[in-house]
């Protein structure tokens, strides 16, 4: 019996300690915390630290390659790489061959930058095959692609809670794109409107 009195005598402290601060002044509450008993001892904890030029260990950016591949997207690709000091994974649901096609002309970037690179060619549904590899690769910071693409149009335009990614999805505007177009309209709308 004189052990459940002491298990229940210790959850109903740790209960007054967990509402002690409801009522009271931060004067108050200062004052019964610091003559509160202490429960758990500080634990060391040891810390992982990853090396930055470890190449598996290192960060990475997905770059979503369709079916074309605008210099102004590998150019950003490239240089966020360059600056964060991060390693690049292409994901793309065309077949090896011609991605590889498409990426041939930047590879010698690629490796002056000092950028290591993956081709990660996947198949099935996009939204949802791209949802599981980004989870499945925590070591991806975010996903760019370009803004005339499949996934950008499904990611802007679609519902939310469906294409909702586990990484943030950074839209690379291009000179041929639509949100380039649009931005143009909507200047020469201004441009008009300051001339009536």
């Amino acid at each position: 019996m004189s052990k459940l009195k002491d298990i229940l005598k210790h959850m109903m402290n740790g209960f007054e300690h967990s509402t002690a601060g409801e009522y009271m002044t931060m004067r108050q509450k200062a004052a019964h915390l610091d003559n509160a008993p202490v429960y758990a001892k500080p634990v060391n904890v040891k810390t992982t630290v990853y090396e930055a030029n470890s190449g598996s260990k290192r960060r990475r950016i997905a770059l979503f390659l369709g079916s074309e591949l605008p210099a102004e997207v590998m150019e950003y690709v490239i240089q966020t790489c360059t600056n964060l000091k991060h390693e690049l994974t292409v994901i793309t649901f065309q077949t090896e061959n011609t991605a590889r096609a498409l990426l041939k002309g930047y590879e010698p970037a690629l490796a002056e930058a000092n950028i290591d690179f993956k081709l990660a060619p996947l198949t099935g549904d996009p939204i949802a095959r791209l949802n599981r590899y980004l989870k499945s690769h925590p070591e991806i910071a975010f996903l760019a692609c370009k803004d005339t693409g499949y996934l950008a149009h499904s990611y802007i335009n679609g519902p939310k809670d469906k294409n909702l990614l586990p990484v943030p999805v950074v839209v690379v505007v291009t000179k041929q794109g639509e949100a380039a177009k649009q931005l143009d309209s909507n200047n020469q709308e201004a441009k008009n409107s300051k001339i009536a």
